[in-house]
């Protein structure tokens, strides 16, 4: 895989709870330098990411009920119109994960579905919060996602316990394939060789905030 291959491969994201316009427009700079393929950010900046990425051909991605995803399917479904109404490209949405536990299959997928009409076309990834689920309850989510009209099933907010690993990935991935989803690993990925084992696992997209380091790291 060349580095131009990794970059475009890349969901360079800013998240975190203080992020000043500042910090979100230094993200947008680094994803045009490096050739990112989309720029991850809280649904409010997605105005000032969608002006900045104009015409670079780099996507704008907006979460949305993140990090938890307990918020109402009304809710989320009104932020993912929103985001979608001011230019957002991707939404990345998070399943109600305490509704999933409880076994409210039908909720999840009618809470997805929510969001998937909202989104009027533009790609929806599920984030399933991998840490908080058993091997078996990942391929469950995986089915739920699928039901709902999903296009990608997510590893990790980054904000549970911990956030991908390749074993997560490897199932999803398996899983995925039976309904022709794709995979985002996020969570903890800093480096290239971490990067890479997502990858190899069958992630079709990286998510992280450092990703600047992951390119940095890069060994042919």
């Amino acid at each position: 895989m060349t580095l131009e291959e990794l970059a475009k491969r890349i969901d360079h994201t800013i998240l975190k709870p203080d992020a000043t316009d500042s910090d979100v427009l230094k993200v947008v700079d680094e994803a045009m330098n490096y050739g990112f393929r989309a720029v991850c950010i809280n649904s409010s900046f997605v105005p000032l990411v969608v002006d900045k990425l104009e015409s670079t051909g780099i996507l704008t991605c907006s979460v949305v009920g993140f990090p938890l995803g307990a918020a109402s399917t009304e809710a989320k479904a009104f932020e993912a119109e929103w985001a979608v109404e001011n230019g957002a490209d991707e939404l990345d949405m998070v399943m109600h994960i305490g509704h999933f536990k409880s076994g409210l299959y039908s909720y999840i997928v009618s809470d997805i579905k929510a969001v998937v009409e909202a989104a009027n076309g533009r790609h929806v990834k599920v984030i399933i919060e991998t840490a908080y689920l058993t091997d078996d309850e990942k391929e469950k989510a995986v089915e739920l996602v699928a039901k709902g009209g999903a296009h990608f099933v997510k590893t990790s907010t980054g904000f549970g316990p911990r956030g991908a690993t390749a074993h997560d990935v490897a199932i999803l991935a398996k899983k995925a394939k039976e309904f022709g989803l794709k995979v985002k690993a996020a969570g903890g990925i800093r480096d290239f060789q971490t990067a890479m084992e997502m990858i190899n696992a069958g992630a079709d997209v990286i998510g992280a905030s450092k990703s600047v380091n992951i390119i940095a790291t890069y060994i042919k």
